[in-house]
């Protein structure tokens, strides 16, 4: 089964409520959520207290996508917020066996994030842990960027790597994601999309969710 994953990063947050109920409106079942430190990343966007804002709304599979520094001091506080997935970043952490194990141990999904220069290789020893490896198509920090190619060839690699390891494996793609992309990822491998601006742009949610399934 593939997911869209629509990115509140680029909700309108003066009506996230609103836009919220229009995802669940439109049966999407999973949405993503991009935390940023400004340290891991060059810029800053929401914490815990967003999610647990929302959290009452909706039903859906919050996907929480951390891109800060040293996130294990973090797990605790984002799955009372009401996680259900969270990912880090491969970069971002000294001991990533003992932060997976460790968001585990709440009962809660664990992905692991590669950036667009890390090689899927990185994944090898860890990749029977994860529920979710989330290949990230531009680089992280802001969006609207434009895909980079050869991140198709990477979803490729990890679905091959996953096949006799852990066939169930979830593999997300974040950035650039349009309706010139979406097939594109899908082909590759990816079965969970996450899409920002092509999800909320002009405010058409519901007309732009239904342009982009159309195409997976």
């Amino acid at each position: 089964m593939i997911n869209l994953a629509p990115s509140i990063l680029s909700a309108d947050f003066s009506k996230l409520g609103e836009d919220i109920r229009k995802l669940d409106n439109s049966n999407i079942k999973i949405v993503h959520i991009d935390i940023m430190d400004g340290m891991f990343v060059p810029n800053i966007s929401f914490g815990v207290p967003i999610i647990k804002s929302i959290r009452p709304l909706t039903k859906m599979i919050f996907d929480v996508h951390l891109m800060i520094e040293n996130p294990s001091r973090y797990i605790e506080e984002f799955v009372k917020s009401g996680a259900d997935i969270i990912t880090v970043h491969y970069e971002s952490d000294k001991h990533i066996d003992r932060t997976l194990n460790y968001i585990k141990s709440f009962g809660v999904k664990a992905g692991v994030a590669i950036n667009p220069a890390t090689p899927v290789s990185v994944l090898k020893n860890i990749i029977g842990l994860l529920d979710m490896v989330l290949i990230m198509s531009v680089n992280p920090g802001y969006g609207g960027q434009k895909y980079i190619e050869y991140a198709s060839e990477k979803i490729s690699e990890v679905k091959e790597m996953s096949l006799s390891v852990n066939p169930d494996l979830m593999i997300e793609v974040d950035g650039g994601i349009n309706c010139n992309t979406i097939a594109k990822v899908v082909n590759a491998g990816a079965n969970v999309i996450v899409a920002g601006s092509a999800v909320f742009k002009d405010g058409k949610i519901t007309e732009n969710i239904k342009e982009l399934e159309e195409l997976i």
